[in-house]
């Protein structure tokens, strides 16, 4: 048995279709199909049941997948650890983000860090949803701006930043002129969503239930801001967003309009506990710097809703 097999498993059980596996793996169908096949004989068990519609996982190959999905990720880890020590020897600094960040500061912080330290190369990573804080405990960045809520166990974390958030609507939409949505003005919008974040991230920003105590109209889901924007853009539905993101994707085709009833996003500067480096502490300082900073001139807005706006945070 081989590590690519178990991937070969993964993927052909998440796309339930030989086809799509196969294009996700960059190999061909009938590869594919004779791998699988393979592994089965050496299993001993079926895996999947053929049908016209695609593929569906069998009692053992549910179990069977569960194993192979821990494994890859284990062996992700490994790599990953590997990179951290690569970039530890080589004095690269990986920051992770999701979409527009912290705002302004992200790209200031490591702006700041970067003319600070010459020598240390920093590589920005972005994520998808909720992503920010398993990249941190799986070793694929040194530090991160984490948009909360977000299991934070084992990290240190601290809130630098707070923005209130939008709603992301096409530009021929009823709502699109005004100056403010409330939450309950939306209630019968169908509302992006993804399965790829965690439920309580989901919730928190679908805010589900809403002040009436509704659910929200579930609409399409998506794996990433540009599947999501793309799909508000085509009418499908509608979307929750940082302020931020009115700036940083901004396009002709949408309009963001603020949502005035509901807490702000906080988010929260955050490293492993048992991989702090001079690098992480180090850029840790600039972001607590800039933060005091632009407190003091009246242009950022952390600390709304959540105390002094540089703090611990919690998940």
């Amino acid at each position: 048995m081989e590590l690519r097999q178990l991937n070969y498993l993964v993927a052909i059980a998440e796309e339930g279709n030989l086809g799509r596996a196969a294009a996700r793996l960059y190999v061909s169908q009938p590869a594919l199909s004779y791998a699988l096949r393979k592994l089965e004989a050496e299993l001993g068990v079926p895996l999947f049941e053929r049908h016209p519609g695609g593929m569906i996982q069998t009692p053992a190959g549910r179990d069977v997948v569960a194993e192979a999905r821990r494994t890859v990720r284990q062996a992700d880890r490994v790599l990953a650890v590997a990179e951290r020590h690569r970039c530890q020897k080589k004095a690269v600094l990986r920051v992770g983000f999701e979409a527009s960040g912290a705002g302004e500061l992200t790209t200031r912080a490591r702006a700041e860090f970067a003319r600070r330290t010459p020598d240390v190369r920093v590589e920005p990573k972005r994520f998808d949803w909720g992503e920010e804080a398993a990249a941190l405990r799986d070793g694929r960045v040194d530090v991160a701006f984490v948009w909360l809520p977000a299991d934070l166990t084992d990290l240190h974390a601290e809130v630098v930043h707070t923005e209130p958030r939008v709603v992301g609507l096409p530009v021929g939409h009823s709502l699109a002129g005004r100056t403010g949505i409330g939450i309950l003005d939306v209630k019968d919008e169908p509302l992006l969503w993804t399965e790829r974040a965690p439920r309580e991230w989901v919730d928190w920003w679908a805010v589900n239930p809403r002040p009436d105590g509704s659910a929200p109209r579930w609409g399409p889901k998506n794996d990433n801001v540009e599947e999501m924007l793309e799909q508000v853009a085509e009418g499908a539905a509608i979307c929750f967003a940082p302020a931020s993101m009115a700036l940083y994707y901004a396009r002709p085709d949408l309009s963001w309009v603020p949502l005035t009833d509901v807490e702000p996003l906080r988010v929260a500067l955050a490293w492993h506990e048992g991989a702090s480096s001079p690098l992480v502490r180090g850029f840790a300082e600039v972001v607590r710097e800039l933060v005091a900073a632009l407190r003091g001139n009246g242009t950022d807005r952390s600390g709304e809703g959540s105390g002094d706006g540089a703090g611990p945070a919690t998940g």
